[in-house]
This record gives structure tokens, sequence and C-alpha cells, in this order.
């Protein structure tokens, strides 16, 4: 493969050799070039960058690797086909073509809901999700550079973080707004007007199109679809963000902070937040937002084929709390406290409880490994907030779950003989869950795999992202670069080390030369040298998996 960004499609493709360095700094400049163009208002050149991006080699190759990087790797479409090898991937480089393209019908599966209730999701081919991918890479350039400022879902550098964040910054003031709309839109991805979306999305209109109407198969059988975007789909995110936004801006047309009317002064203090398809406003009043706020929301959505669900908008006072993205936000005697809510703690406990029921007969090592991410990934979510009492809290609720398996476990042993198996002494913890390691002597690793505490995790104040920063523009490059050094720091908490490394590794994993972030996580990859230990790299989890399992080099 010769390198080149427009290379053939019948030339053939050794997927080991693309130079991953180069196919990213390709398409990125064609990006940063669309939003100049965008900004400009030079329309047509923005066309022809559009073009030039979706029919390159490297754009359709970073295509490729993305979907089959992802953790729907594995699954495939009504198709059963999956691209597991380095040959399947390169030969579908070749098939990404927009001639004779025509998109199969979508595989219709179900997933439980917190409620009970089951959430349709439709999954394309791998083939349609790589051109979806494909034409995302075109399409989200646009997309920042219109979407909303305080618009934080399915977007790059933003997250439930800067989210929550942000309505903390538009309430936790005495003069701050007291009055929240809390808005949830009826079935958003389900419900998108099809000729909203025609009209007003800047893309090639005839791959949209049979994109939208490719109907979906569930028991045996085609059904069409006459309205939304698939919920499975790559470049649904994107249309959903696009659709919704403009919806802050009519809002701060219509409300600004102060408005005189016949002499007459309005504060209405109306601020607008959103992730995804939730969202909440803030008001003066509730008759503001009842009476002016919420029609003219309800207009906004019905001209896209969307209307809100009645018994989940709900008006509520800052006083009595409302829970938003998993955090419950509250006024406490004029103090603004931002905790966990109880239905997100009750949720992730009931987890826990799962993972340590369904392993009962395991060996320690095995549960530890099982539930270890899962309180993590709990814990990272609500480090940010006012969370110290309920870490304490959570870990004494999985001390008790574990106790409780530890006493199944060994039925006629007494408590003194199950806590000195099982909790041993480890830092400062005198009673820490943690399995007893097989090693060598010489092995100078730890020789206790502990279990995660939420209690040894530091809680730090977050540092919302600036509303108007767009990854796609250049003059924010060096923004984007600050701000991912501050969160990669934060995630390894404090190890400078760590981030030294990864600044030496150009924040990228030397296996799949993918960005590594707090986002994806890492792994550290050592080998022991003369009975020393050595860090060689910082990998991706899943690399680190494949070093293991396919004794792979770098």
């Amino acid at each position: 493969m010769n390198g080149k960004p427009c290379a053939s499609s019948h030339e053939a493709v050794d997927w080991n050799s693309i130079d991953w360095n180069k196919a990213r700094a390709y398409v990125k400049k064609l990006q940063m070039r669309i939003v100049k163009a965008q900004m400009e208002g030079h329309y047509s050149k923005v066309k022809a960058l559009q073009w030039m991006l979706t029919h390159s080699f490297y754009a359709k190759a970073l295509a490729v690797k993305r979907v089959t990087s992802n953790d729907g790797k594995k699954t495939a479409g009504v198709d059963h086909e999956i691209w597991s090898t380095p040959q399947a991937k390169a030969d579908a480089i070749q098939k990404l073509r927009r001639r004779g393209y025509k998109p199969q019908p979508l595989k219709r599966v179900y997933i439980p809901k917190e409620n009970g209730k089951m959430r349709p999701l439709s999954i394309p081919t791998m083939t349609d999700r790589a051109m979806q991918t494909l034409y995302k890479l075109a399409l989200d350039p646009i997309a920042e550079t219109y979407a909303d400022p305080n618009s934080y879902g399915f977007r790059i550098g933003r997250s439930t973080h800067d989210a929550i964040e942000q309505c903390f910054t538009a309430l936790n003031k005495g003069k701050s707004p007291k009055w929240v709309l809390e808005g949830d839109i009826k079935g958003c991805f389900d419900h998108i007007s099809h000729d909203w979306l025609m009209e007003n999305i800047p893309m090639d209109t005839q791959l949209l199109q049979k994109w939208l109407k490719c109907g979906y198969v569930e028991t045996r059988a085609l059904f069409p679809t006459e309205e939304g975007t698939p919920q499975g789909g790559a470049i649904s995110t994107t249309l959903m963000n696009m659709t919704l936004d403009g919806l802050e801006r009519l809002l701060k047309e219509r409300f600004p902070t102060l408005k005189t009317v016949n002499h007459i002064k309005h504060y209405y203090q109306v601020n607008f937040v959103r992730y995804a398809d939730d969202f909440i406003i803030t008001g003066r009043t509730p008759e503001i937002l009842r009476n002016e706020v919420l029609p003219l929301v309800k207009q906004f959505l019905e001209e896209r084929g969307l209307q809100l669900s009645e018994e989940k908008t709900v008006i509520t006072h800052v006083d009595d709390g409302f829970d938003f993205l998993g955090k419950n936000i509250r006024m406490y005697n004029g103090k603004l406290l931002i905790k966990p809510a109880k239905a997100n703690v009750k949720a992730f406990l009931r987890k826990v409880r799962s993972i340590t029921k369904s392993n009962k007969t395991a060996n320690q090592e095995y549960l530890i490994h099982a539930l270890n991410p899962v309180i993590r990934g709990w814990v990272n979510n609500q480090r940010f907030v006012v969370s110290s009492q309920m870490f304490e809290w959570v870990d004494y609720q999985i001390y008790n779950c574990l106790w409780q398996w530890a006493k199944r476990r060994h039925k006629n042993k007494g408590h003194k003989w199950i806590a000195k198996r099982y909790w041993h002494l480890i830092g400062t913890r005198a009673w820490t869950f943690a399995a007893k390691l097989d090693r060598d002597k010489s092995d100078p690793r730890p020789d206790y795999l502990p279990l995660e505490y939420a209690t040894n995790t530091r809680i730090i104040r977050f540092k919302k992202i600036v509303a108007e920063a767009n990854p796609f523009d250049e003059r924010w490059n060096g923004y984007f670069e600050e701000r991912d050094g501050e969160r990669m720091l934060n995630s390894t908490k404090g190890r400078e080390k760590l981030l030294k490394i990864w600044h030496n590794q150009n924040r990228r994993c030397p296996v799949c030369k993918d960005l590594l972030t707090s986002e994806t996580g890492f792994r550290t990859h050592t080998i022991i040298q003369n009975g020393n230990r050595k860090l060689i790299a910082m990998v991706h989890p899943w690399c680190h998996k494949l070093i293991h399992d396919q004794g792979y080099l770098f």
C-alpha cells in the first residue's frame, strides 16, 4: 500500500502497513478545513471538502478501524458478517463506495431498561456501520460548528461531568433561578421526522434517505422505517444532536437575561443544559417555565416530529432537588450541593450484588476481577461531586455483600477463620478484601489482588469545558491538548510518572496508535528483566489483552 490518501479502491491493501498517524492527520486536516469554510460561508467549498474526505482512502480506513475497535465489533447485522482479521478489514475498505451502495435492513433486538421495560435497538451490518462512520467524519465538523454551547451528549471532549458542572454554575448563587423544568423527550431516536432530516442535514441526501428508509428485520419479517433514526447507527447520535441544536439559541433570543417591555423590566433567568435527549431549563418563576418556555419547547420539538413525555416533564424548586444524569442537585439551607442520586446508587449496588450472587462458586481472584471495573467505573463517575459520605456507605454495603458471599462458601467455619482467609492488611486498610496470588518469590509484583474501594478515591472538582470550544477548529488545538493532559492526570490519581510516559508516547497507544484518553482508559504493560520490574508503556485495556493473548510485540 503506497499510503496515498486517495488510493484506488481496487488496489491491494496491507492492513498492518497503514500509517495510522498519517491517516488521522490527513482526515483531521480536512475536517478543520471544513470548519473554516463553513464559518466563512463558503458552502460550495464545504461540499467539495466533504466529498474529498468521504472518497479518500485514509478516511475509509479509519472508518473500518473504528467499527472494528469498538464494543460492537463482535456484533453482526442481518448478514452475520464481522471483520475480525486484517485481511477482512483490508477488504472492507474497498467495499466503501458510494456508487452501487445499498444498505441492508437493520437487525432489531431489545435491551432491558432500568424501569423494567425493553428498549429497541437496531443494528446495521458492518458495511453500513462503516459507511455511516465515514460520512459522520464529514458531518461532525459542521455539527460542532452549529452545536448549542451547553449541549454535552455524544460530543468530542464533552461528558456528563461538564453538564453537571454547568448546572452548578447556573444554580449555585443566591441570586440564581430557583425553578427548574426537567425535560424528557418521548422516544427521541425513534420519532425524529425524516422530512425534517432530509431538509436540514448538510450531507449526501441520497445516502441519508437510504439509511432512514432501509427498514428492520424482526422475527424474520421485514418492517418499514417511516420515522426516527436507529439507535444502533453510527451516525444516529450526530443526527439526533443536530435535530435538537438550536433550542438553546432560541431560548436566549426569546428570554434574554433582562428584557424591558413598556418600561417594565422582566428577569427571566432562563438557562439551558442538555445531554443527548435529556435537558433542564431554569427560570425565575414556575409561571415563566409553564406558560412561556414550555409552549416554545413543544413547538420546537413538534417541527421535528418529537414531543415531550408528559409524566416525566416536571417543574421543580431547587430546595426540593431533582435528579439529572445520575446526580441529585438540591439546595440545602441556601447552599447548592450535588450528590449521587439515590436511584443511581441503588442500581450500582444491585449490579454489584448480582455479580457476587452469580459467582457463588468462583474463586476470590475471579470475583475481584469481575467487580473492580464496575466499582472503578461508578466511582470515577461520582468522584467530582459531594460523594464522600456515599462512598463510605457504598463500601460498607459491598463489605456486607462480600461477607455473606464468604460465609456461604464456608458454612462450617468461624468468623475469624473467614476474615483471615479473605481480608488482609494492605496499606493502611486493615480489612481489605484481597486474593493472595500464587507468584514466584523472584517476582517483584504485589502478592495480593485487592478489591477497589470507593473511599480510596480522592474527591476533586471538575473543570468544565469552555462552551465555545470546537475540536475541529485549529484555534482550539492547544486547549484540547492541555485539557486531555489535565483529565489524564486526574484519571491516573496524580501519578506524574505515568503522565510523563503518556506524553512521551505522544498520547497514543503503541499497539493500535489510537489516542489514550481518560474515556478509553489504559493499562500499564510491564516486563520482568533480571528480577526487576520495568515499566514499558501505557496501552488500551483491549490492546493489553491482545499483548497477553496473542503475544503481540511493539
